[in-house]
């Protein structure tokens, strides 16, 4: 049994949830999202909210049951309340700033690197060495943050690079003389 999946999805107030045969729709005040769910799950709205189960008793049925709650639940909460990334760049000369809607990163390389930001998702940066990426799509915010932590990832001898804010660099020592 999945402990995930036998929960319901609430719905907040002022969300509006469709269901229409595999795919779900959520409609809020910050937009709209939809996921088409896989066979092996059914999906129907109850007074609790949004409950899933399996078909069967099958391991794919069994393994799709939690994944598919969880999907649910990521785009009620994205036209809710939306995602946020953060973050960090450490390095002498390291920084960042907006150039339109997409991010300039100069990152110690021979050129500078203008990151395009997806449709659905905006950055801002309100220091030199943060970025804030938000959207609705937790999938989109996160793709667009590695995406950006990709060009300078932090290194282990001095932690130069970019790094979620949340994230620990476990530190290397130099070499000795």
């Amino acid at each position: 049994m999945s402990r995930i999946g036998k929960k319901p999805v609430a719905i907040p107030s002022g969300i509006d949830v469709k269901i229409d045969g595999r795919k779900v729709t959520a409609k809020g005040s910050k937009g709209e999202l939809s996921v088409t769910l896989v066979d092996n799950v059914t999906v129907e709205l109850t007074d609790d909210g949004v409950v899933v189960s399996p078909v069967g008793n099958t391991k794919r049925a069994r393994s799709m049951w939690g994944m598919s709650r969880t999907l649910i639940e990521n785009i009620i909460t994205g036209v809710s309340e939306g995602f946020t990334k953060h973050l960090q760049i450490n390095g002498v000369g390291y920084r960042a700033q907006m150039k339109g809607k997409n991010v300039g990163l100069q990152l110690g390389l021979s050129h500078d690197v203008v990151y395009q930001m997806p449709e659905g998702v905006s950055a801002e940066c309100p220091t030199q060495t943060e970025i804030v990426i938000t959207g609705i799509d937790k999938q989109a915010v996160g793709q667009a943050a590695a995406e950006i932590r990709s060009y300078r990832p932090p290194e282990p001898y001095k932690g130069k690079g970019i790094k979620y804010k949340d994230e620990y660099i476990f530190r290397k020592e130099g070499k000795k003389k």
